[in-house]
């Protein structure tokens, strides 16, 4: 469940197709990156990157979770400003990013954790795997500084949160998927519906 949530897109009239037209945001949740979609109160003022309550209390800005929604069903405006979104995301929370390089496991025989993650291949993944048994890594810098065939940290992480939100992965390393839907709901946060 998450408790805070960025805003990726402010519709101040909700949708078009909408029954009922009310300001609506859609969401990325900071903890598991679930994307959300909620009502507003009219009088809020919202800007993009915002952070909002989303929990069950203290809320000022979010009337209604109206659901999770999927990549989808966002909007074209979210969808581009969700990469720069996941970038500020995942910055704000580099000690947990270096935590998962520095603790990654063997899934089987054949798969490590860390070739789940774009941009790694066979050498850079052993670079990792030495560098961190000598010294765990302290930052995206020290990362980057102590194997140099990683050039862009941050946005191996982006690119693969990225690929898992538009359900393209098998393995779910930092989101949660979506398995169930309301059959009820209306078609822009139904998953799937067009």
């Amino acid at each position: 469940m998450e408790d805070y949530a960025w805003v990726i897109e402010y519709l101040p009239s909700g949708h078009a197709e909408a029954l009922r037209r009310e300001p609506a945001v859609q969401l990325l949740g900071t903890r598991f990156f679930t994307l959300l979609e909620a009502t507003v109160t009219p009088a809020s003022s919202i800007m993009l990157s915002q952070k909002v309550n989303v929990g069950k209390e203290g809320r000022t800005e979010i009337v209604h979770i109206k659901g999770r929604i999927t990549y989808e069903d966002l909007t074209n405006g979210a969808r581009e400003f969700l990469p720069s979104m996941l970038k500020k995301a995942v910055e704000e929370r580099e000690p947990e990013f270096i935590a998962f390089i520095n603790n990654a496991r063997p899934i089987s025989i054949r798969v490590h954790t860390l070739d789940l993650l774009p941009g790694i291949g066979k050498k850079t993944m052993e670079a990792i795997i030495h560098e961190r048994e000598a010294k765990p890594f302290e930052s995206f810098a020290d990362l980057h500084k102590r194997v140099p065939t990683l050039t862009d940290p941050v946005g191996i992480f982006v690119h693969r949160i990225l690929s898992e939100l538009q359900g393209h992965e098998k393995y779910y390393l930092f989101t949660k998927p979506l398995t169930h839907f309301r059959p009820d709901a209306p078609s822009y946060y139904r998953p799937g519906a067009r």
